[in-house]
Order: structure tokens, then C-alpha cells, then sequence
């Protein structure tokens, strides 16, 4: 359970998603049997684990005074687990990634390192990035958004069509993630304004305020989905209209209202904000990999 909460099961499951539906959509793209493929989606799957869990477990590791106001309930925070134990956890997850990714090919390779990297200067001294709010979103938004999405979808294509192309339905989904990943990076901050400002973090939070940076995200997230709407309709083959901009206005609805219910004086109710956003994130994704196959 300790090594569960450690990984982050948000960021996990974010990670798995947006691999399975890349996967979905190269392989929609050839005529072999989907079970035949099955050991490229294994193999990309554990490599991007383990350098998703180095990465998140880095982070705890350099921020376990911060957590402990912050977030008390994380294993290190609490004490539920050692120092050195999760050394040894993101020392193996980081053997995992580097081994698999080195095998597996280039693209892979690359998706890996670049993410490696930009994840351990977020969190390590003395580029520690996370302490200004425009580098710490600069960094998820560049693996989030732009080096899972392109990167890998051009390893997995590679691997299964032999192909190094982008499709265009790669670059739609490429520019929606781009964005969640943005207001992700911003509305993590919403919960932590205390410990952050304590520790001297400079968050969008702490420079703009807990309520503006609420309401321009949503605002910027609610115009994407009226884009996508319209990009379905207009000229399009690529996805069903009908169910890919159904899908869309019931997340506009559903962002709306819970932007409107979160209180800005409570930090669970922020923090749950901060995860609908992740299951927004999440369901963007699994749309994604259905209208491409709904006919």
C-alpha cells in the first residue's frame, strides 16, 4: 500500500492511459493482429513506469518538509516508509526505465531520458525548477504534453508500422494534453498556497491568487472543448461528430459546475478540484482512443 501512494496512482494512471490510446491509434493504423502486438505496448509500458516513479519519487524524497505541511499523508511525509527504502524504490524504477528503453529503440529511448531529465532538474538542486511556476509547468507541460504524445506515439508507430509519420489526429490530441497539462501544472499549486509560501516556492497560485488562477484555466479549458466541438463537425473524418462532441459538452458541463462549487478557503475541496482535472485528463485520453475506432 505504502509503495502505491509513493507512485502517485493519478500520475500512473495518466501515464498508462495515454499509452494504451497512442498504442490503440498506431495500431488502428496496421493489418496485424492486435494480439501480436501486445508485447509493444508491454514493454513501452514498463519503461515509461519506471521513469514515471523515479520521477514522482524524487520529487517526495527532495520535498518531505514541504509534504509534511502540505501533504501528511504521503509514506514519506508520514513515516510510513524510510528514506532509504524509497531510494531503493526509484533507484530499481530508474534501472527498469533506462534498460527497457535502450533495448526497445530510439523514440523510446529518447521519451525516456528527456523525461529522466526534466523530471530530476523539477526537483534536485541547484536548478530545483519546481520553485518558479514558470519552469515547474514548463516541465510537465514538456513531457505531458509534447514528449509522451509525439515521442512516443513515433516509437510505437515505428515499432508496429514502420513508419515515422504523425498523424494529424496525433497532433488534435497532442494540443488538447498540451493544455491539461498546463492547467495540471497550475492547479496542482491551488491546494499547497501555505507550504508553498513558507518554503519560498513562487506558485501562479501565490503570484496571481488561488481565484484567478481557478477561473483562467477553466475559462482556457472550456474554450478548447468548444474547438474540439466545432474541429469534429466541420470538415473532419477522422472521429464520429456525434459522439465526440457529446463527449466534449458533457465535460463543459461537468467542469463548470465543479468550478463553481470549489471553495477557495478549503484545501480538500481545491484538491479535489485539482483531481477532476486529472479525471478530465483521463477521460480526454480514453475519447480519443474510441472515436477513433467509433465508426
Amino acid at each position: 500500500m505504502s509503495f502505491i501512494r509513493f507512485s502517485r496512482p493519478h500520475t500512473v494512471i495518466g501515464t498508462v492511459l495515454s499509452i494504451v490510446v497512442l498504442f490503440l491509434i498506431a495500431a488502428s493504423l496496421s493489418d496485424q493482429q492486435m494480439v501480436t502486438l501486445l508485447p509493444i505496448l508491454g514493454w513501452t509500458l514498463l519503461a515509461c513506469l519506471g521513469a514515471n516513479i523515479y520521477i514522482v519519487g524524487l520529487n517526495q524524497i527532495t520535498d518531505i518538509d514541504i509534504d509534511r505541511i502540505n501533504k501528511p499523508y504521503l509514506p514519506l511525509a508520514s513515516g510510513a516508509i524510510s528514506l532509504q527504502r524509497a531510494y531503493w524504490w526509484i533507484g530499481v524504477s530508474l534501472i527498469i526505465a533506462l534498460a527497457i528503453s535502450l533495448w526497445q529503440g530510439k523514440y523510446l529511448l529518447l521519451t525516456v531520458l528527456l523525461s529522466l531529465l526534466l523530471g530530476t532538474i523539477y526537483s534536485l538542486p541547484p536548478l530545483r525548477l519546481k520553485r518558479y511556476y514558470f519552469w515547474a509547468a514548463f516541465c510537465i507541460i514538456a513531457v505531458r504534453g509534447l514528449i509522451v504524445n509525439l515521442l512516443l506515439f513515433l516509437h510505437l508507430h515505428y515499432q508496429i508500422n514502420g513508419i515515422t509519420q504523425i498523424p494529424s489526429i496525433i497532433w488534435l490530441l497532442t494540443s488538447i494534453i498540451f493544455l491539461f497539462s498546463m492547467l495540471i501544472a497550475w492547479f496542482k499549486d491551488m491546494p499547497d498556497v501555505e507550504g508553498d509560501a513558507q518554503y519560498q516556492i513562487k506558485t501562479l497560485s501565490i503570484q496571481l491568487g488561488t481565484r484567478k488562477v481557478l477561473w483562467i484555466g477553466t475559462s482556457l479549458l472550456l474554450i478548447a472543448f468548444m474547438g474540439l466541438m466545432l474541429w469534429a463537425w466541420l470538415g473532419n473524418h477522422l472521429v464520429n461528430p456525434w459522439f465526440f462532441s457529446g463527449i466534449h459538452l458533457i465535460f463543459m458541463v461537468s467542469l463548470y459546475i465543479m468550478a463553481r462549487r470549489v471553495q477557495l478557503s478549503q484545501q480538500q475541496s481545491l484538491a479535489r478540484f485539482y483531481l477532476s482535472i486529472w479525471v478530465l485528463f483521463f477521460l480526454e485520453y480514453i475519447t480519443f482512443g474510441l472515436a477513433n475506432w467509433i465508426p
